[in-house]
């Protein structure tokens, strides 16, 4: 499996996305991660039916101001059944400083039901061709 993190996403600071204190509030960065992390899983595991199923620990390390521009970096670590498990970094372009890490966040396939769903991946793809191709409507 892959050791290197893809920093695909890239966000410019706003006003609407400062804290109190002048720094980017966490709730817009929690946000972009999820955004992204849902994505890259619908990626990984060849179906839009995906969930979070859980995110430990969240490191915050230093902070964005405005104007700066951020970089969200993941990675795939671990492929279970029904499961993805990746790690995320965000880091800040501007300073070149790291902002936050997550070691883990898991979502998982889900079936028409809502159920867990194999998904039958056990390696990292950069492509989109496990993402089933929808007939035009």
């Amino acid at each position: 499996m892959s050791t290197t993190m893809n920093f695909y996403t890239r966000k410019w600071v706003r006003p609407e996305d400062m804290n109190a204190h002048g720094t980017l509030f966490g709730g817009s960065l929690l946000r972009w991660i999820d955004d992204e992390a849902v994505v890259y899983a619908v990626i990984q595991l060849g179906t839009r039916s995906v969930v979070t199923k859980y995110i430990s620990e969240i490191n915050f390390v230093s902070s964005a101001r405005l104007g700066d521009i951020i970089e969200i970096g993941l990675l795939a670590t671990h492929f279970g059944r029904t499961s993805l498990t990746m790690r995320a970094e965000v880091r800040n372009i501007i300073t070149r400083q790291s902002i936050l890490t997550i070691d883990r966040i898991v979502f998982v396939a889900l079936d028409d039901e809502g159920n867990p769903m194999p998904h039958g991946y056990t390696n990292i793809t950069l492509d989109r061709d496990r993402i089933p191709v929808e007939p035009p409507v």
